[in-house]
């Protein structure tokens, strides 16, 4: 389990092709203080430590990607260059600064408006109409493994629907989203308790 609050980015630095594909990540992490086996959400994804080498603030992590977690997930993500937001998993006892987030994406969605606001930056963001009764005002979501407030919804007449985010500044610097542009696509999660909540609302219809 995660929180969604992201310690750090990290970089692609190389893809190989193996029975899965492997990916190599640098980032400012001790590799002393990483297990073998451990979990770490890169972009809201997931993924088990394979391999470390490296030194304290300049970690190289290996992980295996299936092609099934990169058909989940936004296509442009796996490849070499491509920033990363890090979060190792929770631990017991660590203060939960953002939602309770699993680290399975449950869609893409699409990046279609930014626009300035006030000092911060307002993201609208479109979900399909399959995850779309998922989104709520004042709900949790999880954006490039990042724990966010939606500020607002607009249904859409296909069924999708439009979400508002606020991205003040600390976190547009310490994550990726400071460099989202209209038209990007990003991992989305829906919170955990909303999963449940229409699962159960199906079952007493």
């Amino acid at each position: 389990m995660f929180t969604g609050i992201v310690t750090a980015i990290g970089t692609i630095e190389k893809i190989e092709k193996r029975q899965d594909t492997r990916v190599t990540v640098a980032c400012p992490f001790d590799p002393a203080s990483i297990d073998i086996g451990a979990s770490i959400a890169c972009s809201g994804v997931c993924l088990t430590v394979v391999e470390l080498a490296g030194e304290a603030g300049a970690a190289k992590i290996g992980f295996d990607v299936s092609d099934e977690t990169i058909r989940r997930t936004v296509p442009s993500m796996w490849q070499e260059g491509r920033s990363l937001n890090l979060e190792p998993a929770l631990r017991l006892g660590d203060e939960l600064g953002g939602h309770l987030v699993t680290g399975h994406v449950d869609t893409v969605g699409q990046v279609v408006a930014v626009k300035d606001a006030g000092g911060s930056t307002m993201l609208a963001i479109r979900i399909s109409r399959e995850f779309a009764p998922f989104v709520a005002e004042k709900g949790s979501i999880t954006v490039d493994g990042v724990s966010l407030t939606v500020n607002d919804v607009r249904d859409r007449e296909d069924g999708a629907c439009d979400f508002a985010l606020n991205i003040i500044p600390h976190t547009g610097e310490v994550t990726t989203l400071g460099t989202l542009r209209q038209g990007d696509s990003v991992n989305l999660e829906i919170d955990v308790l909303a999963r449940y909540l229409m699962r159960m609302q199906s079952l007493k219809g």
